[in-house]
């Protein structure tokens, strides 16, 4: 059956380190809804000023200036900053922003309060997996294997020195609530831990110091609501000492993507298996992307973290897992934006009155 053409609100930018990243998932976006439905871009700026943006294709600076109204009895309508008139009515929103203030719940949670239809998921979700130390914790709590931490508040000298003892070295400092491994350092000496942590800290109130192992990276993607699919397996294979932002994005970097990974099929089974438990750890819904550590010495399978906005670029890994698992882009975009409908239509259903 041919989709409906709907009116999609692209929301990409962001007040984020990740800011760039996100404005090359949204022309990949953009580009894979056009021809089937009708792009509405809304650049959110460094400032976290909306700005809708007349061309379908996407772009790092203008537009008029927009705000949506918290209240659902405006329909999601976008309105002119200056004098409130309606410039657009989209049927769905589609998040494409990574890091906080777009990944974390926040954005998730005005669009819940306005009442419309968005894809990915839902506040709590977006935010316990933004924030590695509440995803952790679930992880914990559901029984998902993962590398030794700690997590820190505050520079705190006389628990610092502790770490490379507890830990072992390298280490892996990063901010908790960020992505794309942005402020991310490892360290190899006592010495290079004061640097790494002022690092991370000059993006979070929060650091996560992880033991670091030695292991291959691999990584899944989940899609669905209720009885979620994950996608064959791929493998990253940096081409530097840990898989950067560098690495992740420049033009030069010459980082490897093996899909499916070359790994045994029972492998990919339990890395299948752990993404789907990972997905339902954090109550996530529509997709995302599972990262983890094969150790190299055990065979074991570690979850590093979970993504509910992954990269989307063409070539990112989340929709080429898909693309070699059966489903192509503009399917797959599609798939989400059905996903991110159904949802709203069963919370719509909710009671908000109570009477006994």
């Amino acid at each position: 059956m041919k989709e409906k053409p709907l009116q999609v609100a692209l929301l990409f930018g962001g007040r984020s380190g990740e800011h760039e990243v996100s404005l090359r998932s949204a022309a990949s976006v953009a580009a894979g809804l056009l021809g089937r439905h009708r792009v509405l871009p809304v650049l959110i700026d460094k400032e976290g000023r909306w700005w809708l943006q007349q061309d379908p294709r996407t772009a790092a600076h203008g537009g008029v200036p927009v705000f949506l109204v918290p209240a659902p009895d405006d329909q999601g309508r976008l309105r002119a900053l200056q004098d409130a008139t309606v410039l657009a009515t989209p049927d769905v929103y589609f998040p494409v922003l990574h890091g906080p203030y777009g990944e974390d719940g926040t954005l998730q949670g005005l669009l819940e309060l306005a009442g419309v239809p968005y894809v990915g998921s839902g506040v709590a979700a977006s935010a316990a997996a933004m924030d590695k130390e509440l995803m952790k914790a679930l992880f914990a709590a559901a029984g998902v294997p993962q590398v030794r931490y700690r997590v820190l508040s505050c520079r705190q000298p006389d628990q610092e020195k502790l770490l490379p003892s507890e830990l072992g070295l390298p280490l892996f400092v990063k901010p908790a609530n960020l992505g794309s491994s942005v402020g991310v350092s490892k360290v190899h000496n006592e010495e290079e831990l004061g640097p790494a942590l002022d690092r991370a800290f000059a993006f979070d109130r929060k650091v996560l110091v992880e033991a670091g192992v030695a292991a291959r990276e691999l990584e899944v993607s989940v899609l669905g609501g209720h009885n979620p699919e994950a996608s064959l397996a791929g493998e990253i294979v940096p081409d530097r000492e840990f898989y950067d932002y560098e690495s992740k994005y420049s033009e030069a970097s010459r980082t490897e993507l093996r899909i499916p990974a070359p790994v045994d099929e029972a492998v990919a089974t339990e890395a299948r298996a752990l993404a789907l438990r990972a997905f339902a750890a954090v109550d996530a819904h529509g997709y995302a992307r599972v990262d983890f550590f094969l150790e190299q010495k055990s065979g074991r399978l570690l979850v590093n973290e979970i993504n509910t906005i992954p990269g989307f670029t063409s070539i990112s890994m989340y929709p080429k897992l898909w693309e070699a698992s059966g489903l192509a882009y503009p399917d797959l975009l599609g798939k989400l934006l059905e996903l991110g409908l159904s949802r709203h239509a069963e919370r719509a259903l909710l009671r908000t009155a109570y009477r006994p």
